[in-house]
């Protein structure tokens, strides 16, 4: 279910709320200003809907005037799919507004501790996939089905649900990559830390006896002389 047309974009940033997780945020934002690229180039116009306040703080120089709305889940330990339904229910509401005819998310889906893969998924309009093969499905063709309720009743209660569902897994795909990226990062960082500390051990060490021989040289010279 869609507009039918494809002239605005709102694309769903899914980012992390806190920093030193590597290249875990970074890569979902350029991703997305591909995108905007892309479709700017297409003569398409874009709306940014952001889900933490990383991916806000990347864009909003860039691209401030695009962003419509700013999901902060900051104070949330973990989150839940009742947070989730508020993000689903401001989609709809713009949606409803016309403020746009196809919707996206970017988030990171975790491969790996490792990997992580940057990935978007089509919110709006749905994407249907055949469920049944083609070649299988005469005997199914004359087949009727009684809905109760109807149709439309039941699409308006499952469609956002479905919508929601969509959004929640982009979140915690996010979530479990954002951790291993964190992981990666401190373990880095940690090596990094080690290897320094080492070298300035080291750099200590040789200016001091090289600050006691000085000192000794004085010494004998100082001795002889006498």
């Amino acid at each position: 279910i869609g507009t039918g047309k494809s002239e605005t974009y709102l694309l769903i940033v899914a980012t992390s709320e806190r920093g030193l997780c590597g290249a875990f945020n970074s890569s979902i934002v350029r991703a997305v200003r591909r995108e905007i690229d892309s479709l700017k180039s297409a003569n398409k116009s874009v709306k940014l809907l952001c889900i933490g306040k990383k991916g806000r703080d990347m864009l909003k120089r860039e691209y401030g005037d695009l962003i419509v709305h700013t999901f902060d889940f900051a104070d949330v330990k973990n989150i839940s799919y009742r947070d989730i339904v508020k993000v689903g229910e401001k989609i709809i509401e713009l949606f409803e507004g016309g403020q746009f005819d196809i919707c996206k998310i970017y988030f990171n889906k975790f491969k790996s501790v490792m990997s992580q893969i940057v990935t978007s998924n089509q919110l709006i309009p749905a994407n249907v996939d055949e469920i049944f093969d083609e070649s299988k499905s005469s005997d199914l063709d004359e087949t009727f089905y009684d809905y109760e309720p109807e149709q439309d009743e039941i699409l308006e209660i499952l469609l956002p649900k479905n919508i929601n569902i969509q959004i929640f897994q982009a979140v915690l795909e996010n979530a479990a990559s954002e951790q291993g990226a964190r992981m990666a990062a401190m373990d880095n960082a940690t090596r990094n830390a080690g290897e320094m500390i080492d070298n300035l051990t080291l750099i200590y060490n040789r200016t001091r006896q090289a600050v006691i021989t000085s000192e000794l040289i004085e010494i004998i010279s100082g001795a002889e002389a006498i």
